[in-house]
Formats: C-alpha cells, structure tokens, sequence
C-alpha cells in the first residue's frame, strides 16, 4: 500500500486545515489507518485513526473534540479535519495503515504502511 498525504501549510492559531491521504496498492478501508505526528525535537505520536474491524474512530486526549478523522472508501483516501488549531499542533503529520489491533493502535511500530508526511505549521 503507498500512501500520500497532502494538506499541510502554514496556519494562524485558531485556525483550520484539512489534510487528505490518498491511499493505492490496496483497499484503505481493510486496514487500521490514520493520522501520527511528530513535532521537532519529539516522538512520533498517535493522533486519530479507523479501527479496521469496525471503523469506529479514536482520538489522541490532546486534539479530541477539535480533530475529526473521516473517510471516502470510494476514493481510498482518509482527511482529517483539524479545528482550533495551536501552536503545539505543529509537526509532520504522517498518515498510516496496517493491520493493527486496538491495543497497538496508538504504536508507530505497529503501522508497516507510512506516507511521507506533510508539514502543518501553527503560528501564535
């Protein structure tokens, strides 16, 4: 599968960006796929993804309630809505996919599908 994200840029905070992950190789809707991000100096770190059994959607504490994940199956592609934007959002967003289990959803290692990332930068 080889993902492609697109999206990123430079925003105010308070602010909005979408970002899009196109998937092909592959059908996208078969697997755990989502969002991790990395900002400069950090880990990567888990911020939304689809379950693969059920497609139910979960959230990292730091962007719930501002973050949406959704999904257009016909088009293999999953976005995130990213509302209220902060300063701390700042970082490489990655998208992903594999076939991970729930309790290693929030684990980098456990996606073997990574796209090359695209940059959001939150200005305060």
């Amino acid at each position: 599968v080889q993902l492609q994200a697109s999206g990123g840029g430079l925003v105010q905070a308070g602010g909005s960006l979408r970002l899009s992950c196109a998937a092909s190789g592959g059908t996208f809707s078969t697997y755990t796929r989502g969002w991790f991000r990395q900002a400069p100096g950090k880990e990567r770190e888990f911020v939304a993804a689809f379950r693969r059994t059920d497609a139910t959607p979960y959230y990292a504490d730091s962007v719930k309630g501002r973050f949406t994940i959704s999904r257009d199956n016909g088009k293999n592609t999953v976005y995130l809505q990213m509302s209220s934007l902060k300063p701390e959002d700042t970082g490489v967003y990655y998208c992903v996919a594999g076939n991970t289990i729930l309790t290693t959803m929030r684990v980098p290692g456990a996606y073997p599908y990574w796209g090359q990332g695209t940059l959001v930068t939150v200005s305060s």
